[in-house]
C-alpha cells in the first residue's frame, strides 16, 4: 500500500458472529471473560489488517466494559471498526451484542479498544494507510481516540 493512501471507516469494518457452546461458558452458564477477549482481539485484527493490507499485532488493550452477559446458546455478534490511526498503529473499536436467535433480539452487551501495529515481511512496523471519517460520530471518535492515545502513551512512560 502507498504511503499517501487512504481508506475510510467502513472500508475496514468487520461483523462476526458466534455461537456460544458449553464449553464457551462458565458455571452461570454466561460466555467465558477470556473466551469472550479472544473474538474481541480477533475481530479487531482483522479490521486493522483489512486497514493496513497486512498482519498486524496486538499492541494494547484500554479497556474492556462488560455490562451484560452472552448466554449459552446465544450468538455472539462483534462489530470492529478502525476509530484512529497513526503511522504505523491503528485504534480499532469492537462493539458485542449478544443475539436470541429465537426471538430475535439483539441486546448490547461490551466494548473494547484495542491498538495493533502493521508488520511488513520482516516483522518491523510498517506505515499503514490514512484513515478519513466521514461522519460526525466518525469524526468524534477519532479526536476522542487521540485523547485515549494520549492517555495511553502517559501510563506507558511512567
Amino acid at each position: 500500500m502507498e504511503q499517501g493512501k487512504s481508506k475510510t471507516v467502513s472500508e475496514s469494518k468487520i461483523e462476526m458472529h458466534e455461537m456460544v457452546l458449553p464449553n464457551d461458558t462458565n458455571l452461570l452458564g454466561n460466555l467465558l471473560g477470556g473466551r469472550l477477549m479472544h473474538l474481541v482481539d480477533i475481530a479487531g485484527a482483522m479490521a486493522a489488517s483489512r486497514h493496513a493490507n497486512r498482519i498486524v499485532a496486538t499492541a494494547s488493550i484500554d479497556s474492556v466494559d462488560f455490562h451484560q452477559p452472552v448466554k449459552l446458546g446465544e450468538l455472539v455478534y462483534l462489530k470492529a471498526r478502525l476509530t484512529w490511526v497513526g503511522k504505523t498503529s491503528m485504534e480499532v473499536l469492537v462493539e458485542v451484542f449478544s443475539e436470541d436467535y429465537i426471538n430475535g433480539v439483539c441486546t448490547f452487551t461490551n466494548r473494547a479498544y484495542l491498538t495493533f501495529v502493521s508488520l511488513d515481511e520482516e516483522g518491523k512496523p510498517a506505515r499503514v494507510p490514512r484513515l478519513v471519517p466521514e461522519t460526525d460520530s466518525e469524526r468524534a471518535e477519532y479526536r476522542a481516540a487521540e485523547q485515549r492515545r494520549t492517555e495511553r502513551l502517559k501510563r506507558n512512560n511512567r
